[in-house]
């Protein structure tokens, strides 16, 4: 069942997202500062990251970082900020998968998709579109499972002198849809922007795990457990995948 519209997060929550974010980002630069132990090593397939609503590859600099520190080609998106999609939805995302498949073309192995808030809803509909040329999905904090009145989404952009685009919404109830391959969505309960339970699956399969981590919306790019489940996520083998093994 979808989630109902009485979601969204509680402006409390949000009000509170910027100051969270920040002390999540000085957490995170000290912990990296003072880490010693070499990161596993990948296989070095590719991975590609998408922006949240209203950021750009900057914002998710310390995901590709991670990545590149674990051995993979992290490439970002390519069209700086994230304003939504225009247009014709359908139209919309098959420029994207197109644009985003001969960005990859130079790599041999199939790519794993991670997209942050509403550029998990690209890296979902990309697999949707190309799957031979997915290895696997990873959203974070990403409402997949909803349509946008269940978020703070609008008002975060009004914040910034940004419209608000809206989630075209036949477009939000083929999301919902289990995709062809592995999938993953990180979500915290204590986000302040999309409502948590429209961050997870309604529809389960062998392949598909919703995880769970303490964070802010806007703090969850550089949230020390997405790290760790995203080092987890892609140090599996290919055609072996399986449940989220935390770290000790």
């Amino acid at each position: 069942m979808e989630a109902s519209l009485d979601l969204r997060p509680s402006l409390s929550l949000f009000g509170l997202e910027g100051l969270r974010a920040a002390f999540e980002l000085f957490s995170h630069h000290v912990t990296t500062s003072v880490e010693t132990a070499p990161l596993a090593a990948g296989d070095g397939h590719p991975v590609l990251i998408f922006p949240g609503l209203g950021a750009d590859g900057s914002a998710v600099g310390p995901l590709r970082e991670h990545c590149r520190k674990l051995g993979h080609p992290a490439l970002d998106w390519g069209r700086g900020c994230n304003l939504g999609v225009s247009g014709d939805p359908d139209e919309w995302l098959r420029c994207l998968a197109d644009e985003m498949a001969q960005r990859l073309q130079p790599h041999a192995q199939p790519a794993t998709l991670i997209g942050w808030s509403l550029g998990g809803i690209y890296a979902r509909e990309i697999a949707r579109l190309h799957p031979a040329g997915v290895r696997q999905v990873i959203t974070i904090g990403t409402p997949f499972n909803a349509d946008a009145d269940h978020s703070n989404a609008g008002l975060l952009l009004r914040l910034f002198g940004c419209g608000a685009p809206a989630l075209d919404k036949a477009w939000a109830a083929r999301l919902r849809r289990p995709l062809p391959v592995p999938t993953t969505s990180i979500y915290s309960r204590s986000d302040g922007v999309v409502a948590w339970q429209t961050c997870r699956h309604t529809r389960r399969s062998p392949r598909t795990e919703d995880i769970e981590v303490e964070g802010s919306h806007m703090g969850l790019a550089w949230n020390r457990e997405v790290l760790q489940v995203l080092t987890d996520r892609l140090a599996q083998p290919a055609d072996r995948w399986r449940r989220y093994k935390p770290a000790a």
